[in-house]
């Protein structure tokens, strides 16, 4: 019997109330998507139900440097259930250098394909 979730799509303004049926086996399948006024909501109901993920934003420690702290974000989106265990990675991470906006931060972080990136200057 399939499971009716119901997601608030973020993909425009218009934040339309989604309702996914997901069911199936092996895993699970998106069966229908409905309350979407869009095709990019269908699409985000779908990928929503089946793996949500998030951009992570934060922070890293700088030493000796124009300030103590560096703002990062991940160049992509990460599995939602895997956001915590990025963010906690980051806790050891401090800056030495001279570092340019867009420059990467940590590469490759918990092995996810994504890299964490400076969205600042920061300088000596």
């Amino acid at each position: 019997m399939p499971e009716t979730l119901r997601i608030l799509c973020i993909v425009c303004p218009r934040g339309c109330a989604l309702e996914v049926d997901v069911g199936g086996a092996p895993g699970n399948q998106v069966l229908a998507v409905r309350g979407n006024a869009c095709r990019r909501g269908e699409e985000y109901g779908r990928r929503e139900a089946i793996d949500p993920r998030r951009s992570l934003t934060s922070t890293v420690r700088a030493a000796g440097l124009s300030r103590r702290r560096l703002s990062v974000r991940s160049s992509s989106d990460l599995p939602l259930g895997r956001l915590v265990d990025a963010a906690r990675a980051l806790d050891p991470v401090v800056v030495t250098g001279p570092v340019k906006l867009g420059e990467v931060v940590v590469r490759d972080i918990l092995g996810l394909r994504v890299d964490i990136v400076a969205t600042d200057d920061i300088g000596a």
